[in-house]
């Protein structure tokens, strides 16, 4: 998305690849002694999605729940907690109680970006969370209607969003999210407008694009396969290093002409601010052992989202706190803010 400054850990142009790598060097995690951590968990644990159910983060985290259960001895709930592009349900964990019963699968557009978007945001995703493990890495991908509108590529694309300023609209799932600022900053990239028509979910956001009422959106493949599969919507490309094995006839960003543009996003778990370190190593210890699984290995690199093994909470921590620096240009080059 746009020139990104060059920085180790995150590594775009490769993506996919480096990421996998990451988790081949996997880091060891520290070892919690039994008397620290035998204590927790002690009660049910409530996992906090800020968004609303069918989407990306909701799919994951049901996924990755029962088998962190299972690793940690207590029911973990899921509990969507949607609103003004996840910070809602991010701001009710940063100011929960630091007991170790309440996390967040927060985002990208939860910290990195909403560090930019909202100058009143009611936290800070260095400062106010604490961060314990990502889960997953999320290319995106670009996809059309069909419905009235016959665009087959990506030049056909851009120019008939020239031909008309402002004539056509792009869904997301809500203003701020990775979605929303991907699109405006591939607008931005290939000098051309449109409408942003924000919703309340990604189900939401590709009914408008399938019935029409939008043209385009920027969303996980995972996601858009069955649309493009089923000829509701078409994807011109994904925002991969290499060609994307659900979609293998879809090009690649810089196979159309696009070897600059990024766009992707990633999931992690997130604790209260002050969360004690043995609960964070041991829920990190307990997240690293349910992506090492190989049924939800499989099941994740099915849906195109790859797990992000390897990293200690200082690791991700250091991260997200990159991230916030990287995104804050590209925020305010796409024009969005939420007051």
């Amino acid at each position: 998305m746009g020139t990104q400054t060059e920085r180790p850990a995150l590594a775009l142009s490769t993506g996919r690849r480096r990421f996998l790598a990451a988790g081949a060097a996997t880091l060891a995690l520290p070892r919690i002694g039994h008397a620290q951590g035998s204590a927790w968990p002690s009660r049910p644990i409530r996992m906090i999605v800020p968004f609303a159910t069918g989407g990306g983060t909701d799919v994951t985290m049901r996924l990755l729940a029962p088998k962190l259960a299972e690793v940690l001895g207590q029911p973990v709930v899921v509990e969507n907690r949607p609103g003004a592009g996840s910070t809602v349900g991010t701001d009710f964990v940063a100011k929960a109680t630091p007991d170790g019963t309440t996390f967040v699968l927060a985002t990208l557009s939860s910290t990195g970006i909403a560090a930019t978007l909202y100058p009143n945001l009611p936290y800070d995703p260095v400062r106010d969370l604490t961060a314990v493990a990502p889960t997953v890495f999320i290319p995106t991908s670009l996809a059309v209607t069909t419905r009235g509108w016959n665009v087959r590529s990506l030049n056909e694309f851009v120019a008939a969003l020239k031909a008309r300023p402002n004539g056509y609209s792009y869904s997301s799932s809500g203003i701020g999210t990775t979605g929303h600022i991907a699109s405006a900053n591939f607008l931005r990239h290939v000098g051309a407008q449109a409408e942003h028509v924000p919703y309340r979910g990604a189900g939401e956001s590709f009914n408008a694009l399938i019935s029409g009422q939008t043209q385009f959106t920027h969303d996980i493949p995972s996601l858009l396969k069955p649309h493009h599969e089923a000829g509701s919507a078409r994807v011109l490309f994904v925002n991969q290093a290499e060609r994307s094995s659900l979609l293998p006839g879809v090009p690649t960003a810089a196979e159309v002409g696009l070897p600059d543009y990024k766009a992707y996003s990633w999931y992690g778990i997130f604790g209260p601010k002050d969360l004690p370190a043995p609960i964070v190593e041991r829920m990190a210890q307990a997240v690293e052992q349910t992506l090492a699984d190989q049924g939800i290995a499989a099941r994740l690199d099915a849906m195109g989202t790859p797990p992000m093994r390897g990293w200690t909470p200082e690791r991700f921590g250091r991260y997200v706190a990159e991230e916030v620096e990287t995104w804050a240009p590209l925020v305010r080059a796409s024009g969005a803010r939420v007051e």
